[in-house]
């Protein structure tokens, strides 16, 4: 079941070896001096995400209204709360990137839309790169009430193996570049 969003917090699609689950990511910042934590039971794959999150947003702070100073004065924390189910694939790069910029960003302070989760890899440029478990995601989202999907493009192969009365109700975005993230997660950017 989903929760309450808040900012700093975005939904993933997990595969699991149970099937597909939703994932629960939380950023959070402090006064500190620059360090990045991440918690939960994360295999290595997915440490990897974090860390690739963390210098898209930092490369491209201006992009999104973050003063590079701001992370030389603050501490981040990501963590992955959910149970005890191992964690590990590359399918959340896009997900912490949204957190962290809900967290950073001139969205700082804003949530991410409500009942949207969203699954995909990304590069340090921004490319999202396709996924596997698609099948398994979207139903595993649609068991947590989940309206709306990002995923990559090339992923879609796998979606239109889904069968109808399961994606029934679910809208599917298609994405080739995290600034497609952006727009569907936070809508139209508004004001300088």
């Amino acid at each position: 079941m989903l929760r309450a969003m808040k900012p700093g917090l975005a939904v993933g699609l997990a595969w699991t070896p149970v099937g597909g689950e939703i994932m629960f990511i939380e950023a959070s910042r402090m006064p500190g001096k620059g360090g990045f934590k991440v918690t939960g039971q994360l295999g290595e794959v997915m440490e990897e995400s974090t860390q690739i999150a963390l210098s898209f947003v930092r490369a491209h702070c201006h992009e999104y209204g973050i003063d590079p100073r701001i992370f030389d004065k603050i501490d981040i924390h990501v963590h992955f709360p959910a149970g005890a189910v191992p964690k590990d694939g590359p399918s959340a790069g896009i997900t912490v990137t949204t957190a962290l910029l809900s967290l950073l960003g001139w969205r700082r302070g804003r949530k991410v839309r409500a009942r949207l989760a969203m699954t995909g890899e990304m590069t340090l440029r921004g490319d999202v790169l396709p996924v596997g478990g698609i099948r398994e995601k979207v139903i595993g989202a649609k068991r947590a009430g989940v309206k709306e999907i990002i995923m990559p493009r090339e992923s879609k192969r796998y979606a239109d193996e889904i069968p109808a009365n399961v994606i029934r109700g679910i809208k599917l975005h298609l994405v080739e570049r995290y600034e497609d993230v952006v727009k569907v997660a936070f809508g139209p950017r508004r004001g300088p």
